[in-house]
Order: C-alpha cells, then structure tokens, then sequence
C-alpha cells in the first residue's frame, strides 16, 4: 500500500481491530479507529450518533480523505433467554447503524480508489442458541455490504469478511477444535487480516458486494456424533 493514505477501523484497541490496524500502519497507512478502550486516537461509543459525527469530524480534519473503511466493532448481548428490547437495539446500533452512518458521514471524503469492508461473521448463515442479538447484527451487516457496495458502485468497492472461529487470545486449541476444521487449525488474527489486505489491494478492483468466509471451512463440514471428537450429549428432557 502507498504511504499517506488513510484507514478508518471501529473497534480498534484489540483483537481482530487492533491486528488491522497494526498493518496498516505497519505499510505506512495512517490509522484513525474509535474504541470504547483508550487507543490514542478517538475514544467513543459507535451507538452513538453524536460520537460518530464527532469521530468523523477528527478524521476528516485531519486528513482530509478516506482510501479504507473497515467495519469490525460488535458485541453480544445474548438472545431469547437474556436479551431485553434496549440490548438487542444497541447491538444492532454497533453492528449495523453505526457501520451505515460512516459511510455517509465519509461519503464525500472517499478517495477514487476507496474500499469498505466490513466484518461479518458465519454467525450470518449459522447459530448457536441465544445468540439472536449477535446473529442480527452480522447478518444485517451482510445484506448491509452488497445494499451499498450497489448505491456507491463506479465510486467505493464494498465488501464483507465473514470469520469462523477465530481465536484472539494464542491458545492452540486441542485435536477436536482443530479436526472440526478442514484445514486442520482454528483460524487466527492474521488469516483476517490477510483478508482485509486482500480487499483493499487495488488488484482486487473486480470485487465488490462480496462476502468472503474465511472460517477454515468449519461451515462446510457435518459434524455427527464421534465426528472430529465431538460426542452428542443430550441434557434432561
């Protein structure tokens, strides 16, 4: 990537946030993310429409232009069984909300050859129970993707990246974690940053509303009872 461009990341202090916005700085891109955790640049609440505006605000000051936009902030407040009215809207005020005002906030300042991507999740297509808050958001966050890579088409490329089991804390994982995979690993940070690199290399211009798993192809493969180490144990009826 060239040096003097600008990358914009939500939820950038840690995990998978704070991965990519090592890399871009690491290829001399200047990094602008908002976190609830301090992180040097802008510390803020993305439910919030005010907070948005004043993080664009800096950004743009600043800089005057946007090359890449990466959606990732989200977070679970359960389902049916824990989840209230208020908590299931924020969620989708962080996941969804949040991701469609910055790119109309941003829509003027997009350069030429600018890339959204925004962080989805298997969660999309695949649950498990009382997961509903999380699930909506990430599959609010999918249809979101193609809406706008459709609306911004000949001006910004607008793509997804749908993780898997992504470990962020370096633990390997045992035989049953990985034979779940076949690829025969739990993914890592890195493999969704190489994504996110990926989407916005410019050789990549032939891509646009597409939502890329990179899940080691765990939602490809059928797990029975005694598959991958895995037993069926029923609880009481």
């Amino acid at each position: 990537m060239d040096r003097g461009k600008v990358a914009v990341v939500t939820g950038g202090a840690r995990g998978i946030g704070k991965a990519i916005c090592d890399d871009f700085a690491r290829q001399g891109v200047a990094v602008c993310t908002i976190d609830l955790l301090e992180n040097g640049f802008f510390v803020g609440d993305i439910a919030e429409e005010q907070v948005l505006g004043d993080f664009a605000a800096k950004v743009i000051g600043l800089h005057g232009r946007i090359d890449y936009l990466v959606n990732n902030a989200c977070l679970s407040r359960g389902g049916l069984q824990s989840c209230t009215h208020d908590d299931f809207n924020y969620v989708l005020r962080v996941g969804v909300t949040a991701p469609f005002t910055l790119c109309r906030l941003f829509l003027d300042h997009f350069t030429p050859s600018a890339s959204i991507v925004n962080i989805s999740s298997t969660r999309q297509l695949m649950s498990q129970a009382n997961t509903e808050s999380y699930t909506a958001a990430k599959g609010g966050l999918t249809a979101l993707t193609h809406a706008l890579a459709i609306s911004l088409a000949g001006r910004v490329r607008v793509n997804a990246i749908a993780p898997g089991w992504i470990d962020t804390s370096g633990a390997a994982g045992d035989d049953a974690d990985m034979r779940q995979h076949p690829v025969g690993r739990v993914g890592s940070v890195s493999d969704i940053v190489h994504a996110v690199m990926f989407l916005c290399d410019p050789k990549s211009g032939f891509i646009t509303g597409q939502t890329i798993t990179v899940d080691g192809g765990m939602s490809k493969l059928m797990v029975y009872h005694n598959d991958c180490g895995w037993r069926y144990s029923p609880g009481p009826d």
